[in-house]
């Protein structure tokens, strides 16, 4: 199954065979474990649950979990499946070897979160004029809306938090494989901040 979990590294740039230089992300992945096979037959879906890193304080119900596993982690997620893998059970372990470069793969990360952003720098709105005429409101969003319906529709584009949200960027190509560090490159950049989870799914 090609999927792992992993920590963001960082971006750097790898030479290519022909010259060239190719932007990618670094993420230490791997090896994750298998805790949990969830099956249509038992949970009405197929899905393969695997857990990464080492966790601490751990609550029993946790711990319990992952006990057959042999593991204590500090992340665990669920990862949906079509058909699920064969000989894949609890406690087999996967890692980057799963992938081979030039592999497609999507990558899904917490963007960095930004805190309260206005209209300008959330939605890219424009200023109005700071001279000429302008009335030195240069940042304020303007009007909202008619007076009918006497009410802001939701999904309006105003001031509010920003970031922090689930983000997938979808056909990233696996541009370097380091199977001695556990370590994938992903070619561009990946949603998330250094040290962030990332969860690596790829195309069946």
């Amino acid at each position: 199954m090609k999927a792992l979990l992993g920590t963001k590294i960082g971006m750097t740039q790898i030479i290519s065979e022909d010259g060239r230089a190719i932007p990618v992300t670094l993420i230490q992945a791997g090896p994750v474990t298998v805790t949990q096979v969830k099956s249509v037959e038992s949970d009405g879906y197929n899905a393969v649950q695997v857990a990464y890193g080492e966790g601490k304080n751990l609550s029993k119900a946790v711990a319990g979990h992952t006990k057959p596993a042999g593991s204590s982690p500090k992340y665990i997620r669920e990862i949906r499946v079509a058909d699920l893998p064969e000989g894949l059970s609890v406690g087999s372990v996967i890692n980057v070897e799963a992938f081979t470069l030039g592999d497609i793969v999507d990558a899904t990360g917490t963007s960095k979160g930004k805190g309260f952003a206005g209209t300008v720098k959330r939605h890219n709105f424009a200023t109005s004029k700071a001279t000429h005429g302008g009335n030195g409101n240069v940042r304020k969003p303007g009007s909202i809306g008619s007076m009918y319906p006497q009410k802001v529709f939701k999904g309006k584009r105003m001031a509010g938090r920003m970031g922090h949200d689930r983000v997938t960027v979808k056909n990233l190509v696996v541009a370097y494989i380091d199977p001695t560090n556990n370590l994938i490159g992903l070619r561009g950049a990946v949603p998330g901040p250094k040290k962030g989870l990332i969860v690596i799914g790829g195309k069946a």
